[in-house]
């Protein structure tokens, strides 16, 4: 897979893990885990680019005596998530157009 693609992607998996509740690096792996393998040393890095273009905001908070680093999704990071949505509907009629050429092309 094209790594701009994939990069896109897997940014949109993790802002919209931070949906419905703000979240920490070990939670984000695991509620993505159902739907996507995705490493602590791939995960921090989106997070930092994240965090750089506004798209999430951290905090620290006490757990268990010691400081944990949250994730929260901003304003920016949900615009950007309905904007990945609009740009996959394109993708989605592309993908259709090749699968039915290709499936003319088996044909013949």
């Amino acid at each position: 897979m094209d790594v701009q693609l994939k990069r896109g992607i897997l940014d949109a998996c993790v802002l919209s893990s931070l949906l419905q509740e703000d979240s920490y690096g070990y939670k984000i792996i695991k509620d993505l885990d159902q739907y996507v393998k995705i490493s602590e040393s791939t995960l921090y890095p989106i997070l930092r680019r994240l965090e750089n273009a506004g798209n999430v905001s951290v905090y620290s908070a006490e757990h268990n005596g010691r400081l944990r680093k949250y994730y929260k999704i901003t304003e920016d990071g949900i615009n950007k998530l309905k904007e990945f949505l609009e740009e996959w509907k394109d993708m989605m009629g592309i993908y259709d157009y090749i699968q039915k050429e290709m499936s003319n092309h088996d044909k013949d």
